[in-house]
């Protein structure tokens, strides 16, 4: 129990200690030991890696992962130590009810939904097997570095700048020990000075001799502490630049995963335009159309697409005395007598107005 008070109260001592030469380098009143620049631009550098890899890792979670909840869900399962249970992605479940809903129909347009369903669940598989191996090839090495490799320099950091602050302490302390040794070893006057007080300032100075000693061996330890954790960190800090190549690796691999992707979703998109083209009546019109068509089929035009074009001779004069144009190319009124028209137009005109521009219809 006795040991754990000493301990206890050495260490609070300490922590005092730091917190009078920190706040004293705040105020200006204590030198702080500067570390060199390639020391601060390593720092510097190790800084921005990790703010720019955390927030390239939480937007790659987000973009794999647009659900909140999920991935709240996803994180208090590895939290726990435990494996999430497999999640149906979204195109899997459309598929599933568009599958679903064409067994109740069973119509062209149910025949049509079962192989648009069966695309959307290949899509989402597709896109399953994408997250996993992005997770896997991506996401994890960031994770690591954020929660491995960054913490471990972090704690090495703070232990530096807690070091130094010793070191910076010794330093003061050993400035004042020789300040007041001076003042002791200033020789007294014997005139005016009794013997019992030289005995007393010779007393002083040679206590004062014997701080002096002990703040330079203080000093010396605290140095080589200091140097030596330095010298540890900087190691730390170095072996950013391996992490930015374990990085870039990651990263081709996302981007081989994500071209595969989207590769993969675009054959099955080729595929199903395919099944749809040769299935019957895949985009039949309504009856009045269908009807159109068929007399147009009997006329012998086959396209479907020219029975739907209107033609300038198919225009017949309304009963009301008026009748349809088609314009066949832009026209700007000259004056407040003409109309401006737009190619393709439709336009509703009396007789006398087609006539009098014929050109335009």
């Amino acid at each position: 129990m006795d040991f754990n008070v000493k301990k206890l109260a050495s260490g609070a001592g300490l922590f005092f200690t730091r917190a009078v030469q920190f706040t004293e380098e705040k105020l200006g009143q204590a030198e702080k030991t500067e570390l060199d620049a390639h020391f601060e631009n390593l720092m510097s550098r190790a800084d921005c890696t990790k703010n720019w890899t955390e927030k390239i890792y939480r937007q790659t979670e987000v973009l794999l992962q647009p659900n909140p909840s999920a991935r709240i869900e996803e994180f208090l399962y590895e939290k726990l130590d435990r494996k999430a249970p497999s999640r149906i992605t979204n195109g899997e479940l459309l598929g599933q009810y568009m599958q679903d809903a064409a067994k109740e129909f069973g119509s062209p347009y149910g025949s049509t939904l079962i192989k648009v369903g069966e695309c959307e669940r290949r899509l989402g598989a597709a896109e399953r097997e994408f997250l996993q191996t992005s997770a896997i090839s991506f996401l994890t090495p960031l994770r690591n570095f954020l929660e491995g490799d960054w913490k471990t320099i972090s704690k090495e950091r703070r232990l530096l700048e807690n070091l130094r602050l010793d070191l910076d302490a010794c330093k003061t302390r050993l400035k004042k020990a020789k300040l007041a040794e001076a003042k002791a070893a200033m020789a007294p006057d014997f005139q005016e000075t009794r013997p019992r007080n030289y005995v007393l300032s010779a007393s002083a100075s040679a206590l004062w001799s014997e701080e002096v000693e002990k703040a330079e061996h203080e000093l010396r330890v605290a140095q080589t502490e200091f140097d030596r954790q330095a010298e540890v960190t900087r190691l730390l800090l170095e072996g950013i630049s391996s992490t930015h190549v374990n990085h870039l690796r990651c990263l081709h691999e996302f981007v081989e995963a994500q071209a595969a992707f989207y590769k993969q979703c675009h054959l099955h998109m080729q595929e199903l335009q395919k099944e749809l083209g040769r299935l019957p009546n895949a985009f039949s019109l309504n009856s009045t159309h269908s009807m159109a068509a068929a007399g147009s089929s009997a006329e012998g035009v086959s396209s479907p697409v020219e029975t739907d074009t209107l033609k300038i001779e198919e225009v017949q004069a309304p009963a009301t005395g008026t009748r349809k144009a088609k314009v066949l190319y832009d026209y700007d009124a000259a004056d407040s007598s003409e109309l401006s028209l737009l190619a393709d137009e439709i336009d509703n005109n009396d007789v006398y107005k087609s006539q009098k521009h014929p050109s335009r219809y």
